[in-house]
């Protein structure tokens, strides 16, 4: 069987354990404050393109 040749360093173990572990809880969600639509926080909002109250995703208006 094969055997790490070199020590993994506590960064690069922290690194890949944060990782993991964010994955297993659901993203925290908040109102936006431009258009009242549930977004992700810190995030630019999906419905609306707003983040920090600047636009910055550009949204095509749907006719």
């Amino acid at each position: 069987m094969a055997n790490p040749k070199r020590k993994h360093s506590k960064a690069r173990t922290r690194a890949r354990r944060a990782n993991y572990y964010n994955r297993l809880r659901e993203p925290q969600l908040m109102e936006c404050p431009n258009c009242g639509d549930t977004k992700v926080m810190h995030r630019a909002c999906p419905s609306c393109g707003y983040y920090r109250g600047r636009q910055v995703v550009e949204r095509p208006e749907i006719v």
